[in-house]
């Protein structure tokens, strides 16, 4: 017989099939198959139509669970996502808040747009940007090391590094101002004993926007020293030890194991830094009122300037909502440069 022909399977055997088809096709409780692999094969209890699976849902907790976050995203919402909408719609608008507001369409930004104290501002709020970015960016990191490297006396230095976190901006914006006084000032004084100076720190166009960088600097770097300090903490000791073993020095620990563990932190906090220094108010407002010559005049008080001196809140709104899709667009920007290199 060739192995194409097959036998036969015998009548018997094909009528006990057949039955027992017949048996489960008339019992559905009949006991199911088992797989080769598992268990007999049964509906899966995730199936049914959509009304089962809310019920299964709603008895696992799903309504709990909404019930409770609810509050907090609506009180989000309202104080948040709330404000920015109503601010959207009036920078469409014509109002000083207190007659009615009329619709003028891209009137505000038209006219935003044609105001020169605009590019100057811009202008002005740049200068500031790259001038925070290259004194104040490396000033925390460099303290953070420093002091990570002391063996003894880092809490000390760390309060002392997080002291000026804790005056209030507007005081020490004020007491900055004192020490930059042409005549009875702190920084002349000093100078004085050296033969230089006086100096007219916020008088001159020249020097005005260096010292309020100055200012900036020292005011905000406690809390990025704090930062770089708890990351630092993550950093294995192990990498250290290896390396003084091989006897590197301190910048060679710090180029080849500090700054690559630092990496993904350094570069969140430089878009942090861009974002704020491009939101410079406080300091050029209560130092220079934007002068000398408008030399200071930033974009927020030009907003400032829009809605509570000359009351026209579409315009200052407007300008708000310009702002904020210019940073958004570099956010997205440097988030999309810099993905490869943070991780």
């Amino acid at each position: 017989m060739s192995r194409s022909q097959a036998p036969a399977a015998p009548a018997g055997n094909r009528t006990q099939k057949d039955r027992t088809r017949k048996q489960r096709s008339a019992d559905p409780s009949a006991a199911r198959p088992r797989t080769p692999d598992g268990p007999p094969r049964t509906a899966s209890p995730h199936r049914g139509g959509p009304v089962e699976r809310f019920v299964r849902w709603a008895r696992q907790g799903g309504v709990t669970t909404i019930l409770f976050g609810l509050p907090m995203v609506l009180c989000f919402a309202y104080f948040s996502w709330w404000p920015i909408v109503q601010s959207v719609q009036l920078s469409f608008q014509q109002t000083n808040l207190v007659d009615p507001a009329s619709w003028v369409g891209l009137d505000n930004f038209r006219h935003v747009l044609d105001d020169p104290l605009l590019w100057k501002a811009v202008k002005n709020t740049g200068l500031f940007a790259v001038l925070a970015l290259v004194i104040g960016f490396p000033v925390p990191l460099f303290l953070a090391v420093l002091i990570s490297e002391l063996r003894r006396g880092g809490t000390l230095f760390r309060i002392l590094a997080y002291l000026p976190v804790a005056i209030p901006p507007v005081v020490s914006v004020l007491l900055w101002k004192v020490f930059y006084d042409p005549d009875a000032g702190l920084f002349n004084q000093l100078l004085a004993h050296v033969g230089l100076g006086p100096y007219p720190w916020l008088q001159s166009t020249d020097t005005a926007m260096l010292s309020i960088v100055l200012e900036a600097t020292w005011a905000g770097f406690g809390s990025t020293v704090i930062i770089y300090l708890a990351a630092l903490g993550s950093v294995p000791t192990e990498l250290y030890e290896a390396a003084e073993i091989d006897a590197a020095g301190i910048w060679r620990r710090v180029w080849h194991i500090t700054l690559p563990s630092l990496r993904g932190v350094i570069l969140i906090m430089l878009l942090l830094q861009i974002i704020g220094t491009l939101q410079i108010f406080t300091e050029p407002f209560v130092m220079t009122d934007g002068g000398p010559e408008d030399s200071t005049l930033t974009v927020l008080m030009l907003i400032y300037n829009y809605a509570f001196q000359n009351g026209d809140f579409g315009a200052a709104t407007a300008l708000s909502v310009m702002l904020a899709l210019v940073l958004g667009v570099l956010s997205a920007i440097y988030l999309r440069a810099t993905r490869s290199w943070s991780n």
